[in-house]
């Protein structure tokens, strides 16, 4: 190049930039008349006279060509921002001790916004190349436009999801009480339908208040296709008002098969997954409506309920003999029991002047109290049985498989497996000692004693 040549690019470089036209109808032939572009047309000006090529031809190239151009420099941008991304930028959070910048880094938020950079860039440049907007320049720069707004719309809602992760390592507990996942998609949903709305407006170069404006006739359908949406938002805002349900939280729901911790609300659903490793996601909106159970009362307290029972044959309940009291007085769980209801049944056999052979008139222990009572002194000694909530043995209503004994209390240890173990031990001991108060436990005839009945009606002999 000449003199004459860098004189035309510094030229095309200072170009003014006139405002913005509306589309012309030489958009449909894509050539625009010459002398109406800037420094690309000065540039290509030479090489068209030496080709001979004509006024519309040229007008179409010089357009093509600053398209290309302007493409290119966005390329070059993108290529730019990503090298700073992975270099500058990521060096710079690292070193940082706050946790917010390593969640907008990770989730993709940077990246995502800088690729606003390249539609901004040519934005910016297409003056220069374009002195007059019209034709295929126009509708160049309003697809750039619709570009940068779907970057936008695209980077806010991943700085959303970015801040509901910061949300939640900021404050765990509360982000377990309030999540507010559920809000923010309603906000992403606001967004892309706001940015779909741009994008096509801008692209079809119409006002989108024409568009908003036709909504009001279009409110049932979208009740009707966004009515889950809807439904979710208003039952996020009771259980999260109520404090129903919480990220982390036991609940019970066997009308959906769920039955496990909760691991995720979002706007329409709440995941929930089962101590079978299986994940059930319920509708928000049957929680408010629908009746659940939630542990979390269970987990917040000092102990798990143990609430079993044990049946009891009744016809092995009779009155303990002399034999049977010394032995069992010497019981150090009973010694003090039975000293102290020997004296107050004695009392109150002589005020009535029952003899103390007449244990029909009178008062007089059985095995089946005698076992209700150890039972009793053994929960109180039991190191995991928690003290100060309610513990205590009782008989249910006798049925056909006997007389429960219900033992009720709760457990301090309340992990699931050591809860069990626990439980298990203290139904174990009791099953193995009620032999000693001469008492059986009630079963149904099992085949085996069907079995030996028949042997012993066939063989009676033997």
């Amino acid at each position: 190049m000449g003199k004459g040549a860098a004189s035309k690019i510094i030229k095309f470089l200072g170009a003014a930039s006139p405002p913005f036209q509306g589309p012309s109808p030489l958009f449909l032939t894509g050539a625009l008349p010459a002398g109406r572009l800037g420094g690309m047309e000065q540039l290509l000006k030479p090489l068209y006279e030496t080709f001979g090529i004509g006024a519309a031809m040229a007008g179409r190239l010089t357009t093509l060509a600053s398209i290309l151009v302007l493409l290119l420099a966005g390329f070059l941008a993108r290529l730019v921002t990503g090298l700073l991304l992975k270099t500058i930028v990521k060096k710079s959070v690292e070193k940082t001790r706050s946790r917010w910048d390593d969640i907008l880094f990770e989730s993709g938020f940077l990246r995502r916004a800088l690729r606003m950079v390249p539609p901004i860039l040519i934005l910016a440049l297409s003056p220069v190349f374009f002195p007059v907007f019209e034709g295929a320049s126009e509708f160049f720069r309003r697809a750039v436009v619709a570009w940068f707004i779907l970057m936008a719309a695209h980077s806010i809602g991943t700085f959303l999801d970015a801040a509901n992760l910061i949300y939640q390592a900021a404050n765990p507990d509360v982000a377990r009480k309030r999540p507010v996942k559920g809000y923010l998609q309603m906000v992403k949903v606001f967004v892309w339908i706001v940015g779909a709305i741009l994008v096509v407006t801008t692209i079809a170069n119409i006002s989108p208040v024409g568009i908003l404006s036709g909504f009001g006739a279009m409110s049932a359908v979208l009740m009707l296709v966004f009515k889950d949406s809807i439904m979710g938002l208003v039952s996020s805002f009771q259980l999260s008002s109520n404090d129903m349900v919480r990220i982390g939280d036991w609940i019970e729901m066997p009308k959906y098969g769920a039955d496990g911790d909760v691991i995720d609300v979002t706007l329409q659903s709440v995941k929930v997954r089962n101590w079978d490793m299986t994940i059930t996601t319920i509708p928000i909106y049957a929680l408010v409506s629908d009746s659940f159970k939630n542990w979390r009362g269970m987990s917040e307290s000092s102990g798990r309920r143990i609430k079993r029972a044990i049946s009891i044959d009744m016809q092995s309940v009779r009155f303990l003999t002399d034999e049977e009291k010394r032995r069992l007085s010497k019981l150090r769980l009973l010694s003090s029991y039975i000293e102290k209801k020997e004296n107050e049944i004695a009392a109150h056999n002589k005020a009535l002047g029952v003899a103390k052979s007449d244990k029909v008139s009178g008062r007089a222990l059985t095995n089946l109290g005698t076992f209700r009572a150890y039972v009793s002194a053994y929960l109180d000694e039991h190191p995991m049985v928690e003290k100060g909530l309610t513990h205590m043995v009782r008989y249910l209503e006798g049925n056909p498989n006997g007389l429960p004994l219900e033992l009720y209390l709760f457990c301090s240890d309340k992990a699931w497996v050591n809860y069990e173990a626990i439980q298990a031990d203290i139904i174990d001991h009791l099953l193995a000692v009620m032999g000693e108060f001469g008492l059986r436990v009630f079963q149904a005839p099992s085949g085996a004693n069907m079995e030996t009945i028949a042997n012993s009606v066939a063989n009676p002999r033997e």
